[in-house]
């Protein structure tokens, strides 16, 4: 069987670290879906994992510092409700202390201290994401003790700065092509510059029930690189995808059943995406990175009009 000569630039099954600490109540260790040991050009790194209950003797539990920008998702798996998280979150961000039990986003610049991270409830299981920009290393990822060294004292806050401004509890909906069967329409965007105003990166999903109708069209990206994800649903088996679904890559059609993640270099074709079948409703996931809004990232992308000029999204 010949593979695809742009199957480098995909993540089917992920790498999970022997060394990671057993964390009870949650996904032990978690899956790596993305990162430059995987995808040599891959700068940045994505760790996911499931949480069951509330996470105990969890290394979040102490302050940390990153030297590249971070983003921490937490997401709901009930598609009938997919702002609610299933969950009370506490986090510690720059010395403030923030509370969350929706669906939420949260942008931590380089150099700004996180954690600890801990619940003070647990309803039913959903997704804990990290996601590294700048860096595919896991190395750089995992970053340094706040202070040096770990603590269990409560961080304290040194700026006079609302942190709030980097958490995004609701989303705005505004991306997605014309009306589609069988998934979110709108999809739901969590982070954006318009939502916080450093921000150089545009992340939007949505849930998919059955098989989408018209495809999703061919793309292509002249200025930006793009990560996509197709999440499963089912948190007793985290790799499968419940579905089977073609996505071209390149002038190839890969196709896929379980979790997976795709780097996407700019100018590289993606797309079409054409779902066979639908077992359990999945999220599909995209990540723009360097372009902060939607007209920027997706102005000029698609092929399908009758002349093949390409346009954005409307």
């Amino acid at each position: 069987m010949t593979v695809s000569k742009y199957e480098r630039f995909t993540v089917r099954r992920p790498l999970r670290d022997a060394g990671h600490p057993e964390v009870k109540g949650r996904q032990s260790p978690p899956m790596t879906f993305m990162s430059s040991n995987q995808v040599g050009e891959a700068d940045v790194y994505v760790e996911l994992g499931w949480v069951y209950g509330i996470p105990q003797n969890d290394p979040q539990m102490a302050e940390r510092v990153l030297d590249y920008d971070q983003i921490l998702l937490h997401i709901g798996m009930d598609p009938a409700t997919p702002q609610v998280l299933g969950g009370t979150v506490e986090l510690w961000l720059g010395g403030q202390l923030i509370v969350f039990n929706t669906t939420t986003a949260v942008f931590i610049p380089k150099g700004t201290p996180f954690g600890p991270l801990s619940y003070k409830e647990f309803r039913h299981p959903h997704l804990q994401l990290s996601m590294v920009l700048g860096s595919g290393d896991p190395y750089a990822a995992s970053g340094r003790w706040a202070g040096g060294e770990a603590s269990n004292a409560v961080p304290k806050k040194t700026q006079n700065f609302d942190f709030e401004q980097y958490v995004v509890r609701s989303p705005m909906r505004e991306a997605g092509p014309d009306y589609v069967e069988g998934r979110q329409n709108p999809t739901m965007t969590y982070l954006s510059r318009t939502q916080v105003g450093m921000v150089d990166c545009y992340l939007e999903f949505g849930w998919i029930w059955d098989c989408p109708a018209p495809p999703i069209p061919k793309m292509r990206h002249d200025d930006f690189d793009e990560v996509v994800w197709h999440l499963g649903s089912d948190p007793e088996r985290p790799e499968d995808l419940g579905a089977t679904l073609q996505f071209g890559i390149g002038d190839e059609l890969l196709e896929f059943d379980t979790t997976h993640c795709a780097y996407i270099p700019k100018g590289l074709d993606h797309g079409p995406l054409a779902w066979k079948e639908v077992r359990r409703p999945m999220i599909e996931m995209a990540l723009m990175l360097g372009a902060g809004t939607l007209d920027e990232g997706w102005a000029n992308s698609f092929f399908d009009l009758p002349d093949g000029a390409r346009r954005g999204p409307k």
